[in-house]
């Protein structure tokens, strides 16, 4: 006898089974079924008493308490209150919501409020649940549509060889003043670890193409070749197109951890004294002002930055009874550094030599100097234009202290 006749032939003493009034007629009924088809006779009581059991089964119903009017109330008072968790709004209903009604903002039956005051943390999570669901869904962040360009740029946090050259920080500064909307400068930030060697490019924007445009070219101006680039997770940075450069170019490319600025230390620190300190806080949005920038950052500035202005390298950090002791090298320029190191090309020396002896510090202070008075003086000639109409509400500029020359004010007597 087969599964399927032996589940037919059960069926039909399920009938008998559950009719007979005696232990004895059952016992009858299990003695028959497990002599004709040879099975167990516990497995058989656990068949017969089973889900297809012919007897009807009542399910049995929890009494609902918290309808939907309880919780359109809960909504209400939960949104008033800067939508806090169950565990903090309890509390809150227990003393708040006679005051709610009193001042008209919420209207209740009597009912309802009684039983907001007695309504637990955990169900106060589970009645809000789909209302949280529903914001969710327009929020700021939320999950990335394409991580799979993320999954395959390798994360590094830290153990870089500060011998080897070629390791490259990259960042993206902007200069978007006190509004982030339309399209603005960026500085695209390089630094090198070895050396401090540092190069910027700046751009319009920061498409995928233009950023690695800018990476190109200024890559082009360091002294020696790129091995490692190292971004954080900014869109700009992590797309196809500069992942694909990476790999024409045989340059590793490796990301940082999000939210963790320390991972680009090298470029975070160059970022405040090669661009901010330069070039400020102001908003540049013009090809004007782009210009001037981009003519700074490659001629003037990368020059004084590498060759005549010394960098500290850390030499060892200890801890000791919760203080932290650190240990620096002596200062040296990136330039000096390039001459010292034994993997660099006799020839990348020499002609780094020929340029050095070209270049005049103060000279280049004062082209330095003269190119942020004209930058300065080209967004002035902008904010004029668009000062022009009455219309538009006035609001002071932020200038930088060197853009501006002060009076001295004396004490009078």
């Amino acid at each position: 006898m087969d599964m399927h006749s032996r589940t037919q032939y059960l069926k039909r003493l399920q009938g008998r089974y559950f009719q007979c009034q005696s232990k004895k007629e059952k016992t009858s009924i299990l003695n028959e079924y497990c002599k004709n088809t040879h099975q167990n006779r516990k497995y058989v009581i656990s068949r017969i008493n089973s889900s297809f059991s012919s007897r009807p089964k009542e399910k049995r119903k929890r009494k609902r308490i918290y309808d939907g009017y309880l919780k359109a109330a809960l909504t209400e008072i939960w949104d008033i209150f800067d939508e806090p968790c169950g565990q903090r709004l309890a509390p809150l209903l227990k003393t708040e919501v006679d005051r709610l009604r009193q001042l008209e903002e919420i209207f209740v039956s009597n009912e309802v409020a009684e039983k907001l005051k007695k309504i637990s943390p955990r169900t106060i999570d589970r009645a809000l649940k789909r209302q949280k669901e529903a914001l969710h869904l327009g929020r700021k962040y939320s999950r990335k549509r394409n991580p799979l360009i993320y999954q395959r740029i390798p994360v590094k946090a830290g153990g870089w060889d500060r011998t080897l050259p070629g390791q490259v920080q990259v960042d993206l500064v902007e200069h978007c003043g006190g509004s982030a909307s339309g399209l603005y400068a960026n500085t695209v930030s390089c630094a090198e670890i070895a050396f401090g060697w540092w190069e910027g490019e700046a751009v319009l924007g920061s498409g995928k193409e233009r950023t690695c445009d800018a990476l190109d070219r200024a890559r082009k101006r360091m002294p020696f070749e790129w091995v490692h680039a190292h971004p954080d997770n900014d869109s700009s940075f992590i797309n196809w197109h500069l992942l694909s450069y990476c790999k024409t170019e045989a340059i590793e490319f490796s990301r940082s951890r999000p939210y963790k600025k320390n991972d680009n230390s090298f470029v975070e620190q160059k970022n405040s004294t090669h661009v901010r300190r330069v070039i400020g806080h102001l908003r540049y949005d013009t090809e004007k002002e782009l210009v001037i920038i981009n003519d700074l950052y490659r001629n003037e500035l990368r020059l004084y930055k590498n060759f005549f202005q010394p960098v500290m390298k850390l030499k060892e950090k200890i801890r000791d009874k919760g203080k932290v002791h650190r240990k620096y090298d002596i200062p040296k320029t990136p330039y000096q550094r390039i001459m010292e190191s034994e993997q660099i090309a006799q020839e990348t020396k020499e002609k780094s030599t020929q340029l050095y002896r070209t270049l005049n510090p103060a000279e280049l202070k004062r082209g330095i100097d003269e190119k942020i008075h004209l930058l300065f003086k080209a967004y002035e000639e902008k904010n004029r234009q668009t000062e022009a109409s009455p219309s538009k509400k006035q609001t002071p500029r932020r200038v930088r202290f060197y853009m501006t020359q002060q009076q001295s004010i004396g004490l009078g007597h």
